[in-house]
């Protein structure tokens, strides 16, 4: 948070393909009064950023540390292959690994796939970027696994992409320092999973006042008082009588007084 000095404010850090924009907006309408701090990071940055104190929570890549970290997934994005407009990979719907065998597949310093064995022909040497690695794919260098939505962030007229199986695949998530779990952080949780602002979940509500366990009475009456609810609730004697009556109920249909005597 921001110095006593300031007003509070939210920030918020969020990795490369990420598009916070939906959940950004829902927290403008329901937090008006607490703006909205939104950067973008590296991939490999955001833990950083968030363990420094420089963001109160981050939409980052898994995995993260879970032990200093709470992270709660959100999605889990498609594999896909960029390659030039006219590869021979774009006659078919969705790639294999056999079928880059002869391929050089880049493999940038920043890329967020964990392989165990990277398909094709490696490169010489490694791009620095993913946005380095898209030039070289449009130079007919090599072609380029990703996630799908960096194949959109890094969209060229003269390069296309195809989905590819049987290859790791990258998740999302909302992640923040365990021990820094503040309401603002709660309210966010809330937005990204879609809670609606009326919403019993997040934030504990405060308790009705003489209510200390927030146990359920007897629903009120419209209209009626509080007086009237402790009356009502009063045990009751012989025939519903109220027990602090005393004397006979009235007789039958209704009428009090002495029977009139027959003619």
């Amino acid at each position: 948070m921001t110095g006593s000095d300031e007003s509070p404010s939210f920030r918020l850090v969020y990795v490369p393909g990420v598009m916070p924009d939906k959940w950004v907006r829902i927290w403008n309408e329901r937090q008006p009064d607490v703006p909205l701090a939104l950067t973008q990071v590296p991939a490999g940055a955001a833990a950083g950023r968030l363990l420094d104190g420089d963001a109160d929570a981050g939409l980052v890549r898994l995995p993260v540390d879970r032990t200093v970290f709470s992270a709660i997934p959100l999605y889990t994005e498609q594999t896909v292959v960029v390659v030039p407009g006219d590869h021979l990979v774009t006659a078919v719907d969705e790639v294999s690994p056999e079928d880059l065998s002869d391929d050089i597949v880049l493999h940038p310093l920043d890329d967020v796939l964990d392989w165990e064995d990277l398909p094709g022909r490696p490169a010489v040497e490694r791009p620095a970027t993913t946005a380095d690695a898209i030039e070289l794919v449009a130079a007919g260098i090599g072609v380029l696994i990703v996630p799908l939505s960096l194949a959109r962030l890094h969209h060229r007229k003269d390069l296309t992409h195809r989905p590819l199986k049987d290859a790791p695949e990258s998740s999302v998530a909302l992640a923040w320092p365990e021990e820094a779990t503040t309401d603002l952080v709660e309210d966010f949780i809330g937005i990204v999973r879609g809670r609606t602002v009326n919403s019993t979940r997040g934030r504990r509500p405060a308790l009705p006042e003489g209510n200390p366990k927030g146990g359920a009475g007897r629903k009120p009456v419209p209209g009626e008082s509080a007086a009237g609810r402790s009356a009502s609730a009063k045990p009751t004697g012989k025939g519903g009588q109220s027990a602090g009556r005393s004397g006979r109920g009235a007789p039958k249909g209704g009428r009090r007084g002495k029977p009139r005597r027959r003619s």
